[in-house]
């Protein structure tokens, strides 16, 4: 029986390769019906940065010999890759999320994956699989983040991005490249904006709540337009980036500074000047109001707003204003801080 099992656990070492590529052809039959597997009760788990997500993986029964592999699917080339597998008595972790990830293990048909400290790059497709010969079976997860959508153009004007520097550019952000259905949600919550932008698959949209001529034209009805996939090295628009919870505080210091007094200032105050994502973030997910325009990182200044008056731009609509780029010899402002936990 020993010998068994541990020949069983070298099988499974040696088993996959790190990613596959996961696609049913077109036309091909629905699955089958599961036979071991549950069917979750919920096809989505909600999440934030920095938190501890579980996806929910069950057997009603078990099979001889069966594995048990969890993988990702990414949105931007469709690749599966393997995150970890298990035969019920010993498991094997693969790839980045390795680090970060267990089995559940709250009874011996549980089979459910743990992220721990969530990413931003942990939002998702995931796929339970049943690995049991001819009998193999799956269930498909999505593991979703709450966070907001922001348009990003850099200091030189609009459209200067092509696809890699624009997810280089959200990176830098503390952000990454927004997925279509963030994007779509942001539309739904009132995301108003007519210059085109790259997302995370290497497509092109912009979203409009209200049709207007430099936008489409008035009789256009609202909606996320597509100018669909585009050369990702040749084709330049802006970006539309993703950022959810901070694991820290973004606060303000007020004065009359330059772009390197800011920094500095943050830095006596053992922080850093915070970054475009970082004051979304706060806005959002901390209610962060001030009427004050201060420096960020990137040489933008900017001030959030979640109640809208009349002496903070007179705008009807909470949110993140903008001054733009001004010269960073200007001493006409204060700075944002981020420190973190």
């Amino acid at each position: 029986m020993h010998r068994l099992l541990l020949l069983s656990f070298l099988w499974l070492l040696a088993a996959p390769p790190a990613s596959s590529i996961f696609q049913r052809p077109t036309g091909s039959p629905a699955p089958p019906r599961l036979q071991y597997l549950l069917e979750p009760l919920h096809a989505a788990v909600h999440t934030q940065r920095g938190a501890t997500a579980t996806l929910p993986c069950v057997l009603r029964a078990l099979p001889r010999n069966y594995r048990v592999k969890w993988s990702k699917v990414e949105p931007a080339n469709y690749r599966e890759n393997i995150i970890i597998i298990t035969n019920g008595l010993y498991h094997k972790n693969y790839g980045p999320l390795s680090p970060r990830v267990r089995l559940r293990h709250s009874h011996r048909y549980d089979a459910s994956l743990t992220i721990t400290d969530v990413a931003l790059e942990d939002e998702g497709r995931y796929r339970c699989q049943l690995v049991n010969g001819l009998e193999d079976e799956s269930v498909s997860l999505t593991l979703h983040l709450e966070g907001v959508v922001f348009p990003y153009q850099p200091s030189n004007g609009r459209y200067k991005f092509n696809y890699h520097e624009a997810k280089r550019a959200c990176e830098q952000q503390d952000s990454r490249l927004a997925t279509y259905q963030q994007l779509y949600k942001a539309w739904t919550e009132g995301l108003d904006w007519c210059n085109a932008g790259w997302i995370l698959d290497g497509t092109v949209h912009y979203p409009i709540i209200n049709s207007r001529e430099p936008c489409g034209g008035r009789l256009l009805l609202p909606g996320v337009r597509t100018y669909g996939a585009r050369d990702k090295q040749k084709d330049r628009f802006d970006a539309f980036c993703f950022t959810s919870a901070l694991q820290g505080q973004v606060y303000f210091i007020r004065g009359h500074l330059n772009f390197k007094e800011a920094g500095q200032a943050c830095r006596n105050h053992g922080a850093a000047i915070a970054k475009v994502g970082q004051l979304y973030s706060a806005w959002k997910f901390s209610q962060l109001d001030r009427c004050d325009g201060g420096w960020l990182a990137d040489g933008s200044v900017r001030y959030p707003i979640t109640t809208p008056r009349e002496r903070c731009g007179g705008l009807p609509d909470p949110g993140v204003r903008s001054f733009g780029f001004p010269s960073k010899e200007l001493r006409t402002y204060g700075t944002y801080c981020f420190a973190g936990k």
